[in-house]
């Protein structure tokens, strides 16, 4: 059994919906939500991000990242956004 449930913003689900993102989406939903729902803090390519974003951690999916935040009590997953990598790290 999963021990987080993962949530959807609606910035997320706007921005996944794009044609610029959407080819992600299956990736996002059979690869990366089952390693988040097991264990959402450590693995290859998840990182805590530092400074004012220290509350949010990233995915690493090739070229892009899926930004999250972790809500410890209540065990939700929240995916914030999406980003390529050239359009994060500016």
């Amino acid at each position: 059994m999963d021990k987080y449930k993962i949530a959807e913003t609606e910035t997320f689900s706007r921005k996944i919906n794009t044609k610029k993102y959407s080819h992600l989406y299956k990736k996002i939903f059979e690869d990366v939500y089952p390693v988040l729902r097991n264990n959402p803090f450590f693995g290859a390519n998840i990182k805590k991000l530092k400074g004012e974003y220290k509350e949010t951690y990233r995915f690493r999916i090739g070229d892009y990242r899926l930004f999250y935040k972790v809500d410890e009590k209540e065990f939700i997953i929240f995916a914030v956004n999406i980003e390529n990598r050239k359009d994060t790290y500016k």
